[in-house]
């Protein structure tokens, strides 16, 4: 990160004992970030709306944690904003919601990290930090919904060229084998490639949920 560059984490949290926790979280993993914390959609997306011309000019790095249940309505709408500044910005949903609903709503709209709250403090960490480095943190449950979910898609999809919503063999042997606990690294020597091009394979994948 350049050296004039501020970085900042957004907190998205209308309950106060979870948005003081995910604080704690943030800073931890990212240590000396300037925090912001809003409560509501409206707050947020007022906020965001105020960034938005530094956010164009790179002036801002922003590492976002938007709660899906928000009093006012849904963070998957924050997120969607969110994701329009893909060069500075990194959405992620915090969520208690544990379902293929949430889940790939929240992928489609571009968020970049999908953790569950009940997680260990070291856990969310971990994957904040694999997030930050270009990694999306596939959880094996994760994965394994995922090729659930193209392999029913399967059979509905007509038309003379449906290969945009199916995956190809080799993004499904890396669903497989992250779906068996393996890490990035651990997939990559299984497969005989390197890191970064499974982690191209799982950003394919979520592009075509």
């Amino acid at each position: 990160m350049p050296e004039n560059e501020v970085r900042y984490g957004l907190i998205v949290e209308d309950h106060a004992d979870t948005r003081a926790w995910l604080t704690r979280v943030l800073g931890s993993a990212f240590p000396g970030i300037a925090l912001v914390e809003m409560a509501t959609k409206r707050e947020a997306q007022a906020w965001v709306a105020a960034q938005v011309p530094k956010l164009s000019r790179g002036e801002l790095r922003h590492i976002a944690l938007v709660d899906i249940g928000l009093p006012d309505g849904s963070g998957i709408e924050i997120v969607r904003e969110l994701a329009k500044h893909p060069e500075t910005v990194t959405p992620i949903v915090t969520t208690i919601y544990d379902d293929d609903q949430h889940l790939f709503e929240a992928i489609a709209a571009g968020a970049q990290g999908y953790l569950l709250k009940d997680q260990h403090p070291d856990t969310l960490v971990q994957y904040l930090h694999r997030i930050d480095g270009g990694e999306p943190p596939l959880s094996p449950s994760i994965a394994r919904r995922m090729l659930e979910h193209f392999a029913q898609a399967r059979p509905a999809v007509a038309g003379p060229d449906p290969d945009h919503e199916k995956l190809t063999p080799r993004e499904e042997e890396v669903l497989r084998l992250l779906g068996r606990g393996l890490r990035v690294n651990e997939t990559a020597r299984v497969l005989g490639i390197a890191p970064h091009t499974v982690t191209g394979y799982v950003k394919s994948i979520y592009r075509k949920l």
